[in-house]
């Protein structure tokens, strides 16, 4: 590597509700574990819109849980180049990477399938001269990374509704971790945009006498 050439930093990039649910954002037929008919709650402004376009545009690469690729490749994997999508050209042009416990052929041009020990290999990645390593969803693949200290900044678009059942972004139960907000913004629509960096243990207070 080049004396000064900057390494990826792991990015992820989450929609949630108020109430934390990431499932199906954008329709029922995304993500249908369980009995989920509350799929497609994600509605984009402009502005979100834009947002989301230029956390694509700063990718080198791409880190996916197994159900999350799945779900792009089927869709952004197999749409023809509409000439005017920032989403499109980063996710076919850029290296895609899946981090699976089961072996499988990966039909998306330009995909590796991480095997062995992949906190090793994710640490390669970000080993890489790049700007950024984005997850996008992937939810599983998004607790593991934090818990295992790799994500470097997180992306986090909330809107303005209470889905109230579907699988949540953080678990009932984890790991405690302190955040850093580095930006924030709220856009015309209500989505507010948050970019967060983990910041090791919180702090809490005690009890002290009067």
């Amino acid at each position: 590597m080049e004396k000064g050439t900057a390494t990826m930093k792991l990015t992820t990039t989450t929609q949630v509700s108020v109430d934390g649910v990431m499932q199906g954002p954008g329709g029922p037929d995304e993500d249908e574990r369980g009995v989920f008919e509350r799929g497609g709650w994600a509605h984009f402004d402009n502005e979100a819109g834009t947002v989301m376009d230029e956390i694509y545009q700063r990718a080198d690469a791409f880190l996916f849980g197994r159900r999350t690729y799945e779900i792009f490749a089927g869709s952004w994997g197999t749409w023809d180049d509409p000439g005017d999508s920032p989403i499109w050209t980063a996710l076919n042009t850029k290296p895609k990477y899946v981090a699976s416990t089961t072996p499988f052929d990966p039909q998306w041009v330009d995909t590796t399938v991480l095997a062995g020990e992949v906190t090793a290999a994710v640490g390669e990645l970000k080993a890489k001269p790049g700007r950024e390593l984005q997850v996008h969803g992937s939810g599983a693949l998004f607790r593991w990374l934090l818990v295992n200290d790799l994500v470097d900044e997180i992306n986090l678009f909330t809107f303005p509704v209470v889905v109230g059942q579907g699988t949540r972004l953080f678990p009932d139960t984890g790991p405690d971790t302190a955040l850093d907000l580095v930006d924030s913004r709220a856009t015309a629509g209500g989505v507010t945009i948050q970019v967060y960096r983990p910041a090791g243990r919180p702090q809490y207070a005690t009890a002290t006498a009067d």
